[in-house]
This record gives structure tokens, sequence and C-alpha cells, in this order.
């Protein structure tokens, strides 16, 4: 026979197929069965070896992407910033050149009256019956160069390390020989006196004297080495240059 039960709410209730998984008690089931404690603490370790190996890729692959975006803006800045540096390295090897041209014409320009001072000089202290036949320089003057520009990279002198010095030697003074006649002896000796004085000349040194046939007269002939010197200040005085229009 067939039974229909028309009546609600009675017979067996349906399976709920939404019901959580109870781990309590699927590990109590394990564990259960599972009696060797070595086992189970190789099962722990794969399962904790697992989980550290899954954070470390994590955090790698985040450090991985933050280097990968430094890296695009690094060579963005570097493709940016390379035409600032060619143009700074034009610039400076510009300036080495200018620094050149102008140490060349600081060398003429702080020697110009040199020479004036010396023929000034040696004229005012030239004695009677005394001439000269020759004045000229025994040394070779040199410009100093200009220092060359760092090289790229180099490294800068800081706030606290010294500028490296300036190893280039000093410019020597202007050495120059005179040589000239003279009918008194006691002549030449107040000529080289007063040469000695003058705050212009220093080294006065008499090199050589003999006895020559000028004009069919015995005379001495007489040479002379000197040096330029820079005075002090308080010995030059200058005055002004007044030019008559007629």
């Amino acid at each position: 026979m067939i039974e229909i039960n028309l009546l609600p709410g009675t017979g067996k209730k349906p399976r709920n197929r939404s019901a959580g998984i109870d781990l309590a008690g699927v590990i109590g089931k394990i564990t259960a069965h599972v009696k060797d404690p070595y086992l189970i603490a190789a099962v722990a370790s794969a399962i904790v070896a697992a989980v550290a190996v899954g954070g470390m890729f994590t955090v790698q692959r985040a450090k991985a992407s933050t280097l990968a975006d430094a890296l695009q803006t690094a060579q963005q800045d570097s493709i940016r910033f390379s035409a600032v540096i060619r143009e700074k390295h034009k610039a400076e090897a510009e300036r080495d050149s200018v620094l050149r041209q102008v140490r060349l014409i600081e060398s003429f320009d702080a020697r110009r009256f040199v020479w004036p001072h010396i023929m000034d000089e040696v004229s005012r202290a030239l004695p009677p019956y005394t001439w000269l036949t020759s004045i000229a320089q025994t040394n070779k003057e040199t410009v100093k160069p200009a220092a060359p520009a760092p090289k790229p990279g180099a490294k800068k002198p800081g706030a606290n390390q010294p500028a490296p010095a300036d190893t280039t030697p000093a410019q020597p003074p202007v050495q120059f020989r005179i040589v000239g006649n003279t009918v008194d002896l006691q002549a030449l000796t107040r000529f080289m006196t007063q040469l000695e004085a003058s705050p212009f000349i220093q080294d006065v040194q008499l090199v050589k004297s003999s006895l020559v046939l000028v004009d069919g007269k015995e005379v001495t002939e007489f040479q002379l080495d000197a040096a330029y010197q820079h005075p002090d200040s308080s010995m030059v005085r200058t005055v002004p240059v007044s030019l008559s229009m007629r």
C-alpha cells in the first residue's frame, strides 16, 4: 500500500547541505587514527614550511615590483638629464678655454710695465763717461696654464675637505744683461751701486770686464747681470697723464 502524509512538519527532515565543515572534528578523527608523534611533527613542519614559503614569495614579489618601479624612474631621470650633463661638459670646456686666454692676457698685462721701469732705472743710474751697447733678457717667460676641469664622476672636495693645492711653480723674475763701455772704473762701481739702490732692480753682479779699443781709444767693456723685482707699494708713485692738444 501507498501511504501519503498529508500533515506538514512530520516525517524525516531533509539533510542540511549548507552546514559548515567541523575542522575540530576532522582533526580529532585524524589524530585518533594517527598515533605516531613523528608523523604528526613532520606534517606540522610541512604545513609551517609551506606557509613560510608562501609568505616569503609574497614579500619578494612586492620587493621586486618596488625595485622595478625604482629602476624605471632612474632610467627616465637618466634620459632626461643626459642632455643637461652634455651641456654642462661643453660649458666647462668653454670655461677652460676662456681661463687660458684670460691667464695669457693677465700675464702680458702684469709685465707690460717691467721693461719701462728697467729702462728708466738704468737711464737714471747711468753715470757720465759711460754708455751702453745692449740690454737683453736672459731668461724665458712662461704662462701659467689654467687648471684642468675635473673629470666626469670625479669626487669634488666637500665642505671639510680642502681643495687641492696649486703646485704650479711661481713665475720667475725677469733677468737681464747690460753690456756697456766706460772710461772710468769708478764710474762702473757707481753705476752698479745706483742700480742696486733702485727699488725695481736687484741682484746686480759684474760678469766680465775687459779693455777694448773703441775709435782708437782704450776703454773698459763690462757685462752686468741683474733681475727685476716688484717694489713695495709705498715706493710706487702714480701721476696723471696729460695730453696737450694743438
